[in-house]
């Protein structure tokens, strides 16, 4: 992979809905939603964790890019490269550092993901680029929590084309925090190829509401 790649990230997906925040943290999002995609975008679990126990087949990670974090705009950075990302993601200490990456099951994208580290955070926890981020966070058997945040219907032309498929597509973000603190953000788009195990995304009746 080219150094270019491992150094510029490639800017958010377009948010074209997005359920309101208090809807989100008190568990009353997603109603459009059919029960096994609720579990998986609401659910607290380990998303790589459920991509293989859906397919049997283990998962893995393609580094798309990982660098720095432009400053937001008002600190002369770049308005482009930081537009339509978390609020929550202003809560991490500067500077930053921006992954993301392809989840992937036998060559195919089942999920794309991006996260937001404090670069210190990001050299402690992710030395080895390739590893999910649980395994990663969980190696020593340390608890963690996680806050799903945003649910949000998202698109991009390089989405598209990852997914082989047309969008709009089901996104969320949350926040792994450790005794309190918070430590990244991290949002993931799922592939409606998930369909095959896990049947339609919402309900017959919905399919007009949320596009």
């Amino acid at each position: 992979m080219a150094d270019s790649l491992l150094t510029r990230p490639w800017v958010s997906p377009t948010p074209l809905w997005e359920a309101p925040i208090t809807e989100v943290l008190q568990a009353r999002a997603g109603g459009q939603l059919s029960g096994p995609w609720k579990l998986l975008l609401l659910g607290d679990g380990s998303p790589t964790r459920h991509l293989q126990l859906l397919t049997g087949e283990p998962m893995t990670i393609e580094l798309i890019a990982m660098g720095p974090e432009p400053e937001p705009t008002g600190s002369g950075g770049d308005p482009e490269a930081t537009r339509g990302r978390p609020a929550e993601v202003a809560e991490l200490a500067l500077p930053l550092l921006r992954r993301q990456v392809w989840l992937r099951c036998n060559g195919q994208a089942l999920a794309w993901a991006e996260s937001w580290w404090n670069q210190a955070e990001a050299e402690e926890h992710l030395r080895d680029r390739q590893r999910p981020i649980w395994l990663s966070l969980t190696s020593g058997r340390v608890e963690l929590f996680r806050e799903v945040d945003g649910l949000a219907r998202v698109n991009a032309e390089w989405l598209e084309e990852g997914f082989a498929a047309k969008g709009p597509f089901w996104s969320r973000h949350y926040r792994f925090f450790r005794q309190g603190r918070e430590l990244t953000v991290i949002r993931e788009v799922f592939s409606p190829a998930l369909e095959r195990w896990l049947g339609p995304s919402q309900h017959d009746a919905d399919l007009h509401k949320v596009s």
